[in-house]
């Protein structure tokens, strides 16, 4: 599988790429800014967009939905209870002195548990909410696309609006932390992990 992970927008988001390497097929997963960026990686593997996906709701996470969508034409796919936050980005945005796109609203809203696939690829929706409502991680063996859940080090913040912390660790707990210790973990933000790793020092999951 193509992988690529890179920093957009001013909140350096981690925007992951993973496309299949048989048919080309590729999804997005967190464009939060830098459309142009975000082309120029799908142009260097010769990839097609088959879903946009979201993380969570939170502008800095969600900024490039729109301009992807009309560059694409691809769906695109955000957990349900997350939902009314895409048409608040630019609200969001600007009390951090910062603009973004308000998203269009998903074509799928997820549940939680169902399996998406692109070409030869699947991945797995593990609901997983704390730092919003409508988190989720997308997994699939050897791979765990964190978004704001679960970082190198910590977790996600839980003061703003729907967040939870009990809610967040019970979520680690239930969902990740039993994932094999080699699955390597890409965050929402900063560096790459391993679930191995943060169970020996990440002092929010470690036991």
């Amino acid at each position: 599988m193509i992988v690529e992970v890179f920093p957009v927008g001013p909140l350096q988001v981690n925007c992951v790429v993973l496309g299949c390497s048989v048919s080309r097929k590729a999804v997005v997963i967190d464009p939060g800014a830098d459309l142009e960026l975000i082309e120029e990686t799908l142009r260097k593997h010769e990839l097609s967009v088959e879903m946009i996906l979201n993380t969570h709701g939170h502008f800095d996470h969600i900024g490039a939905n729109a301009a992807l969508k009309r560059s694409t034409g691809a769906p695109l796919l955000i957990h349900h209870e997350d939902v009314k936050l895409l048409t608040r980005a630019s609200l969001q945005a600007s009390t951090y002195g910062l603009v973004a796109e308000d998203s269009p609203l998903p074509d799928t809203e997820l549940q939680g548990g169902e399996t998406l696939s692109f070409g030869e690829e699947r991945l797995e929706v593990l609901h997983t909410p704390g730092h919003s409502p409508g988190c989720v991680c997308f997994y699939r063996e050897g791979l765990l696309v964190s978004g704001d859940t679960l970082f190198a080090g910590s977790v996600g913040r839980t003061d703003l609006p729907g967040g939870d912390h009990q809610q967040l660790l019970n979520s680690i707990q239930q969902k990740l932390v039993g994932l094999p210790p080699e699955t390597k973990v890409l965050p929402g933000h900063g560096p790459l992990t391993s679930i191995e790793h943060e169970l020996k020092h990440n002092p929010y999951v470690a036991g």
